[in-house]
């Protein structure tokens, strides 16, 4: 939490205006929206978020606007906000959407030339990870540590591509719950044949980045293009399987009657 808080933190003009209060009124309205504590569908009531995080109604409001702009809660047509709830198709499309954008992102990298001290960043992220896996689970802090070197090495992705342009869309798209580079983790993680898929999905990382030192654009896009599909299997098998609490904000995915 304490690394998302300085990044919403280094963003705080483009939140707005009333500085950190708010950022913490976006993170804390964001963990109450995931963990289902705002019932899906209903209205939101202002005055009593701003009783249960004791704050004023200034960064309240401005928290409610930032979460209608990523998508987790819809505007009203009587003003106000609900909590926006997801089909399964608008799940995979939003994963099938980071994934073109962190192929072109990876395209641009590989066209552009990438710095050594990025690259070499990215390859001790990927080193950890491989350090992690030879484990035969993960568990506890070694659990922690891989989703902090995945999105490490994501976002690293990202930064290569030097498009701030393509950084902020990105951003967007990974802010949606069930379309992070992370979200699928913990099933991925919790059986030895879900686990398979986190061996594979770091053979994908090596293979993204050799292609980006290798500047060969349209290898490294098609790898992350197919990257993201590793995450709509998962999605697959998570709606399957009905056991959607252990994973945050996929209480909002409607199930098929």
């Amino acid at each position: 939490m304490t690394a998302q808080l300085e990044r919403e933190e280094a963003r705080a003009p483009e939140v707005e205006p009333s500085g950190s209060q708010a950022v913490r009124a976006l993170l804390r309205l964001r963990e109450l929206v995931l963990a289902g504590d705002l019932p899906a569908g209903a209205r939101i009531a202002e005055l009593a978020i701003v009783d249960k995080l004791g704050m004023s109604r200034t960064p309240i409001r401005a928290a409610l606007m930032r979460l209608e702009q990523e998508g987790l809660l819809e505007a009203l047509p009587n003003g106000g906000f609900a909590v926006r709830t997801f089909s399964e198709r608008d799940v995979l499309d939003a994963i099938e959407l980071r994934g073109t954008i962190e192929g072109l992102a990876a395209r641009m990298a590989a066209e552009r030339g990438v710095a050594p001290v990025v690259l070499a960043e990215a390859r001790a992220c990927l080193d950890g990870i491989d350090a992690l896996l030879r484990a035969s689970a993960l568990e506890g802090e070694a659990f922690s540590r891989y989703v902090g070197l995945n999105a490490r090495f994501h976002q690293l992705l990202s930064e290569m591509a030097g498009s701030g342009t393509l950084a902020r869309e990105l951003e967007r798209v990974v802010r949606l719950p069930f379309a992070s580079p992370s979200a699928f983790v913990v099933l991925q993680a919790e059986t030895p044949q879900a686990r398979d898929m986190l061996v594979v999905a770091q053979d994908q990382h090596r293979q993204v980045l050799e292609a980006i030192e290798q500047r060969a654009g349209s290898r490294a896009e098609a790898i992350m293009r197919e990257h993201a599909r590793l995450a709509q299997r998962n999605l697959h098998e998570a709606v399957r399987s009905h056991d959607m609490s252990r994973m945050p904000g996929m209480r909002l995915i409607r199930q098929r009657s």
